[in-house]
Formats: structure tokens, C-alpha cells, sequence
């Protein structure tokens, strides 16, 4: 059986190499990210897809377009910090139970994410994780048992 995936204009979609579902669950993606080039637009494409193929878009209406248009935000957010402060991502997952998304992107960093405190407005930068705390239900950090690295977890409600 094919399935036939629209892109937004000047979109071309993740390359099939890169993305897959996992295997028995159209629920959860996995996009490999590590020593991909264009990381950000590339996890950022591929959510997008997702959120199309499951429905949150092209939203309906004003909230259905700001939860997406959140969650893209989100996973910027993610994979920008594993750039800048933890050796790169390895991957980014996404998974939607249809109450809640969940976004996971794997690194190999020993720090902990955490939002910058006191926050800033006006300065430059540090505003990654203030804006996940603010958009998310919960999020949080899984350690690896048997290595170095770590995934940062964020989940959003779907949109009602």
C-alpha cells in the first residue's frame, strides 16, 4: 500500500534514508540527525510532515495553527540546543497518542538543559528552555544507563 504525502510549497519532505516511521506504529517517527547538515530546518520539515499526516494540519482555525505552529517551535528549540550545547543531536522523535505529542531529541551532552534564570526578555539568547517550560505540558531529561548523552523530552497538548 503507498500512501500519497503533501508538502508545503518549497518543501521537499524528509529524504527516505533520513525518516521513518517505526515499524507497526504510524504514530512515532524517527528522523536520524546525526552528521545530517541543515539540522534545524530538517527536524522542523519533518514535524511538519507528521503534523499534516496526522491531521493538526493545514489547521482550521486560529488555535489548531498556533498549537502547530508551537510544536515546530518546540522542536527548533530542542535540536538548536543539542547544537549548541551538546555535541549535536542524534535524533529527534515524534510521537502523538491524539491527546498529546511527544517530542524526544537523543544527544550525546552531559549537561542538563534548564531555562535560564532570571529570565531576560531583552537580552540576546538563553531563551531556549524558558520557551519550552512555556509552551509544554511537562518536559524533562532521560540519562542513558550505558552511555554518555541524554534525551530531552517536551510534550504539548493536541490541539481540541
Amino acid at each position: 500500500m503507498s500512501t500519497t504525502r503533501s508538502y508545503p510549497p518549497g518543501d521537499r519532505g524528509p529524504e527516505p534514508d533520513d525518516a521513518s516511521a517505526v515499524p507497526g506504529d504510524s504514530r512515532v517517527r524517527r528522523l536520524a540527525l546525526d552528521g545530517a547538515s541543515g539540522i534545524v530546518p530538517l527536524a522542523r520539515d519533518f514535524t511538519r510532515q507528521a503534523l499534516y499526516d496526522w491531521g493538526w494540519l493545514p489547521a482550521a482555525n486560529a488555535d489548531r495553527r498556533a498549537a502547530a505552529e508551537d510544536v515546530l517551535l518546540v522542536v527548533s528549540e530542542l535540536v538548536t540546543n543539542a547544537c549548541l550545547h551538546a555535541e549535536g543531536p542524534e535524533e529527534l522523535r515524534v510521537s502523538n497518542d491524539g491527546k498529546v505529542l511527544r517530542l524526544e531529541v537523543a544527544d550525546r551532552g552531559a549537561g542538563k538543559p534548564a531555562p535560564r534564570l532570571p529570565h531576560r526578555a531583552g537580552r540576546p539568547g538563553g531563551h531556549g528552555m524558558f520557551i519550552v517550560q512555556r509552551l509544554c505540558l511537562d518536559w524533562g531529561v532521560l540519562r542513558r544507563a550505558d552511555a554518555i548523552g541524554k534525551t530531552v523530552w517536551a510534550e504539548l497538548a493536541a490541539p481540541s
